[in-house]
């Protein structure tokens, strides 16, 4: 999957993949990968260097949310899982909101325009092979 930093929009469910630094008895450190997986609740700064996500999700039925700065190189990458509809740019309302949301749904007009447009790419490189070479003497 890519990653979707600069697309990010309240009700998107998103992967958020964080560098974390652990410390053994040894004293040796290692660095891994831990995912946490959740709704956007909130942006804020849009794409500053200081921007910010806010990310909740239920774990053990107990509500946990996190902060992520977006362009941190701690975040290595964050991915959509889905994209819910929600009524508000701050979804702080979900907190509390018992109702199942609705996904969206992709535009028929996105999934024709990406196909009519690698229809052209095939049909400009079908051109370019059958186009005969002629060499001047």
């Amino acid at each position: 999957m890519e990653d979707v930093r600069n697309a990010l929009k309240p009700g998107m469910i998103v992967r958020v993949h964080q560098k974390i630094k652990d410390v053994n008895k040894k004293g040796e450190e290692k660095e891994r990968v831990q995912v946490f997986e959740g709704t956007v609740l909130a942006l804020k700064h849009g794409n500053e260097p200081g921007a910010t996500v806010t990310v909740r999700k239920i774990s053990g039925g107990i509500g946990v949310e996190k902060i992520f700065p977006i362009h941190s190189p701690i975040v290595e990458k964050i991915e959509l899982v889905r994209h819910m509809k929600v009524k508000q740019s701050k979804a702080m309302y979900l907190r509390t909101y018992k109702k199942r949301l609705k996904e969206v749904k992709k535009k028929v007009t996105e999934v024709v325009e990406k196909k009519s447009e690698e229809k052209v790419v095939e049909e400009v490189k079908e051109e370019k092979q059958e186009t005969p070479v002629v060499e001047k003497e």
